[in-house]
């Protein structure tokens, strides 16, 4: 089997992809996406398509590498390749780059069709522990506001980060959340401890360009997919959100994020306090989406009282490290505050 190199575009996204892995603490990822830079991929439509792909192939825009993977993983865990799940965790031990080349190599031929459509896919991470960080900011804004909170969720994927107050979260100055919860999350907490107060939600609801639907297990299997396969702690609170998900589904609208703000937003319930939130998900919108949704946000926020207050709570890069930026905007007053910043992957919040 001939393989050849990607372009020079790609090979720095899965370079850069790699240096994620690693730091994210997934040698497996890290030794799959060297092994595609080193070695390349042979002739068939998914390379096609990698190299010819229009667009940012980086993880700031289309995050290419992360589809690809995505697609491997998810051959293996519905079981479809008993070879590629040969050498997949807990198969890894030993593993070099040559022989994880001969397994892909032989995957994207056998799976050709398969993988060049997942392509066409946009990541859906939906990570569990990101949730931790934005219960704190919802502990502050409660706290804040004495109210209880209307929740909207844009890039929500499957929902289950809006099902957050149904998880156990220990932010070492106090626990919160069900002591029965089967999705408990334990951040290494760094600062003050943020507000103690009573969450209360009215309500929820997201949106998403094609949100998960959790009665089919192919979408199940799919939304694990994006999970890094030899991270089996996110695996596991992962199923156990699903879980959950199963005995209190959400809803997520299948929307553009800027019609669904522009509906979202048009009607201020009163004794309410409106919280707009985002983790790792406003990147993926272009320049000119983002201005027009800061627009949107800004012309609602203008509009609101003391009695119908908004804040906007997003968990996002900043361009700065380490982690990314848990910022909050808050309305009536116009005010920002940056709150924390969090693990991409929530394993530590420091609280400012």
């Amino acid at each position: 089997m001939r393989l050849a190199p990607l372009s020079p575009e790609l090979i720095a996204a899965f370079e850069k992809q790699t240096q994620a892995a690693s730091h994210l603490g997934s040698p497996f990822t890290a030794l799959l996406y060297r092994t595609i830079v080193e070695y390349g991929l042979p002739s068939s439509d998914t390379r096609t398509r990698m190299v010819r792909w229009e667009g940012d192939v980086t993880a700031a825009g289309d995050a290419l590498p992360v589809r690809f993977c995505a697609a491997l993983h998810e051959l293996v865990l519905s079981g479809a390749d008993a070879d590629l799940a040969a050498v997949y965790p807990p198969n890894q031990a030993g593993l070099t780059t040559a022989a994880l080349s001969r397994a892909v190599g032989h995957i994207v031929t056998r799976q050709d069709e398969f993988i060049a459509n997942r392509l066409e896919s946009p990541p859906q991470t939906n990570e569990i522990r990101r949730s931790s960080a934005v219960y704190a900011g919802l502990l502050h804004i409660a706290g804040r506001t004495g109210l209880p909170l209307r929740l909207s969720e844009i890039g929500a994927s499957a929902g289950l980060n809006l099902l957050l107050d149904r998880f156990r979260h220990d932010l070492t100055h106090a626990v919160h959340g069900p002591a029965d919860s089967t999705v408990r999350l334990k951040p290494d907490w760094r600062g003050m401890a943020p507000v103690s107060s009573n969450v209360s939600i009215a309500e929820r609801r997201g949106c998403d360009l094609a949100p998960f639907d959790l009665s089919l297990s192919e979408h199940r299997t799919r939304l694990m997919s994006y999970v890094w396969a030899d991270q089996a702690d996110r695996l596991e609170r992962l199923r156990a959100a699903l879980a959950i998900a199963a005995g209190a589904p959400v809803t997520v609208d299948r929307s553009d994020a800027l019609a669904w703000l522009e509906t979202r937003l048009a009607a201020p319930q009163l004794g309410t306090a409106h919280v707009l939130y985002h983790t790792i998900a406003w990147q993926y919108l272009s320049k000119d989406a983002r201005d027009r949704g800061r627009e949107i946000i800004r012309a609602a926020g203008e509009k609101t009282t003391a009695d119908t207050p908004l804040f906007r709570l997003g968990m996002e890069p900043d361009g700065h490290s380490p982690g990314a930026l848990l910022q909050l905007e808050a309305w009536p007053s116009g005010e920002t505050t940056a709150l924390a910043r969090v693990d991409f992957h929530g394993r530590w919040i420091e609280w400012r």
